[in-house]
């Protein structure tokens, strides 16, 4: 099966989620302390053609034809990638290459391009979209975020501004709160001040559940989501935790090593989730270490507990 997309996973989000790789390895106009991908392997703000819009649209259409056949549900086709997704100059035309699917269109995007007149055009076309505000003060927004040297920060927020005033579809934003970085009680209500401004459907306050691209980068402690929550709650109107497992429902094609690969490639997988789907394959544990002494497959272990990541390739050339 294609890398180009995974699923249906359970999203913490969006329910039910096919999703669409549609950038290569990270890369990404942001290099967050927290990503879960490790860090970045090439950081850009230009918008190029990555993978042919056709190879794209194909890929998730036959993921759809199987997910329909073996009775899975699916909530939303999701872009989300293995770095930023709308780097993508083809976004505009893979959407409108989806729409005969009939199915509900997301993405998850850090807003850093959101700037761009085009890049809001084409996300006006989907039906949900999940806005990264990590910060509103500047030099948090570096701390935490690491952007590529050519985003213009306030430039990024009066794009946010602008694209919820006109977007018809549900807007949510996330905030991830990370020890010592963004989680001053005074960016707090900096954050809700703005995010109740553009009056999301929801406004996410969530905290790494996997492995962080940095040593040391710690999720706020429990006092400090409370606080925010309570910060958030005061300006915001639905605001909610997104701290916990998505769980084990994940899809099968009944092509087990291809399924973990193309999962863990942007979604690590927590043990017992893993356990339960080679259950669900009649696969055992082997197969797992097959991919790890191939070099496939990481081993990485946070928080108490392991988790299972598709190994990132360094020799990429763009």
């Amino acid at each position: 099966m294609s890398d180009l997309v995974f699923g249906p996973v359970p999203s913490r989000r969006l329910g039910s989620s096919i999703g669409i790789n549609n950038i290569p390895p990270k890369n990404c106009s942001y290099a967050c302390v927290y990503c879960q991908l490790g860090k970045a392997i090439k950081m850009d703000v230009d918008r190029k053609s990555f993978y042919a819009p056709r190879e794209v649209i194909d890929a998730v259409k036959e993921r759809v034809r199987i997910a329909e056949n073996n009775g899975d549900k699916i909530d939303y086709l999701t872009f989300v990638p293995d770095g930023e997704a709308t780097l993508d100059i083809h976004l505009g035309e893979i959407i409108e290459g989806l729409k005969p699917l009939n199915q509900k269109l997301a993405i998850i995007t850090n807003s850093s391009l959101i700037d761009r007149a085009d890049v809001r055009e084409e996300l006006m076309q989907l039906d949900l979209v999940s806005l990264k505000v990590d910060a509103i003060t500047e030099s948090v927004w570096r701390k935490t975020d690491h952007p590529h040297r050519a985003l213009d920060f306030n430039n990024i927020l009066k794009g946010i501004e602008l694209f919820a005033g006109q977007y018809l579809g549900k807007l949510i934003t996330e905030t991830m709160l990370i020890e010592g970085y963004n989680d001053q009680t005074s960016e707090s209500h900096l954050l809700a001040d703005f995010i109740g401004t553009i009056n999301p459907h929801t406004a996410y306050i969530s905290i790494p559940t996997r492995s962080p691209a940095r040593k040391g980068v710690k999720p706020a402690a429990e006092e400090t989501i409370n606080r925010a929550y309570q910060i958030f709650s005061s300006k915001i109107r639905g605001v909610e935790y997104l701290v916990g497992h998505e769980g084990n429902a994940f899809a099968h094609t009944g092509d087990t090593r291809s399924d973990l690969l193309s999962i863990t490639a942007v979604h690590p997988m927590r043990a017992d989730s893993v356990k339960a789907f080679l259950e669900k394959d009649g696969e055992d544990w082997s197969l797992v270490q097959e991919l790890i002494d191939d070099g496939a497959l990481l081993e990485t272990f946070y928080n108490g507990y392991h988790f299972y990541v598709r190994k990132l390739k360094q020799n990429n050339q763009f």
